[in-house]
């Protein structure tokens, strides 16, 4: 096959599984509701206003299926505007670029990039690119770079190391405030999740007016392990698939987390709201395993807290923040959107074979639903 026919193939593919994962419906839309709280109106990170995502996706041959997705926080120059952040390490057997900048400076200054473990240093690559070429950031000599990663080598030839700077420029240029497409694209391409077809998920969660009317919404790649639960349903045991079940699964893997939200929340706080979120993974019965990299990224858009890159010295910055007793609806509204993120993340995704043949097979909804009707989840 030719460098040009494999090239259009690839487009084929990306634009099959877009019109696939588009046309299907979602756990929400069958009936199936997860938590108390209403979702945002596109169920999905891109709620929360000014947050927008970019997704590329590779899968070439029979053994490259990996990506790249790309979280923008606001739509304006995110080094010259940075935005309060914390990060919260569920398990630390992953790679982080990036958090102990977050860490000692309470925020972002970059695009989030998600994608596979070897690649992490063309995400570092490709941030600093498109940082660098943005107008304003001329004289700018240092970008913290925050890129996250899931190993997807069971299905991915991982170790051709095959996203490059330009393809993490791409999915940021491409990113758009739609709805985000879910299950085996951007970096949940060749991932695999308490042993089904795992991938990108996204939630989200509108509180009422009464408890402040702000968004949450939650993006996930999920490729970890441990056993399942749907809705509260003990879904890996109806359907006898989970960790340990005959002592040679394995539950290693990794789950990244970005958390947004357009409410004052300050770093500290932050820092709460992504605790919170590793209940919501376990909710769905991961278990945070010894090789398990399960990281929490919380972020606020807050228009009036966002953070200049340069201030006149000792000039006293106004923060708007909410107070400690306001945040317990943020934290449930973490843990929901967490919780649904992970389920839309495996009902998307669909069958994929990969590197040497390998085959994931994609949660069996038909039989999915059946379990949910006998434990009488479903209207």
């Amino acid at each position: 096959m030719t460098p040009l026919s494999s090239y259009f193939l690839l487009l084929v593919i990306m634009v099959f599984n877009s019109f696939s994962s588009q046309a299907q419906e979602r756990p929400r839309e069958l009936g199936i509701k997860i938590g108390v709280l209403p979702s945002g109106e596109q169920n999905s990170i891109t709620d929360v206003s000014g947050v927008s995502v970019g997704q590329l996706t590779k899968i070439q041959g029979d053994q490259i299926r990996t990506g790249v997705t790309a979280i923008l926080p606001h739509q304006s120059n995110l080094f010259q505007n940075k935005v309060p952040a914390a990060v919260y390490v569920g398990n630390g057997f992953g790679k982080l670029a990036g958090s102990t900048q977050i860490e000692e400076l309470g925020n972002i200054e970059s695009p989030i990039i998600l994608t596979n473990t070897l690649s992490v240093a063309a995400g570092i690559e490709g941030i600093v690119k498109y940082t660098l070429a943005e107008s304003g950031n001329e004289s700018v000599q240092s970008v913290n770079a925050v890129v996250g990663e899931t190993n997807d080598g069971y299905l991915n030839d991982i170790r051709g190391m095959h996203v490059s700077a330009e393809d993490v420029k791409q999915a940021i240029l491409s990113a758009k405030s739609e709805i985000v497409e879910e299950g085996n694209v951007g970096a949940g391409t060749g991932t695999v999740c308490f042993g089904f077809k795992g991938g990108i998920g996204t939630s989200s969660r509108k509180l009422p007016d009464n408890l402040g009317g702000f968004t949450v919404g939650v993006l996930v790649q999920t490729n970890f392990g441990g056993v399942l639960q749907f809705n509260g349903v003990p879904l890996g045991e109806e359907l006898n698939q989970y960790t340990f079940r005959n002592q040679l699964e394995s539950a290693d893997g990794s789950c990244m987390i970005i958390v947004a939200t357009d409410a004052p929340v300050n770093e500290r706080n932050l820092k709460r709201m992504a605790e919170r979120a590793m209940l919501g993974l376990a909710r769905t019965g991961g278990i945070a395993s010894n090789g398990s990299g399960d990281y929490v990224i919380a972020f606020s858009n807050y228009q009036g807290n966002l953070i200049p890159h340069q201030s006149k010295p000792y000039e006293k910055q106004a923060v708007h923040m909410l107070a400690n007793d306001d945040m317990t609806s943020l934290f449930l509204a973490t843990i929901e959107a967490t919780e649904e993120a992970i389920i839309n993340s495996l009902w998307a995704a669909t069958d994929m074979k990969g590197k040497d043949g390998r085959l994931i097979k994609a949660l069996p909804k038909d039989k999915t639903m059946e379990i949910l009707r006998k434990y009488n989840r479903l209207p």
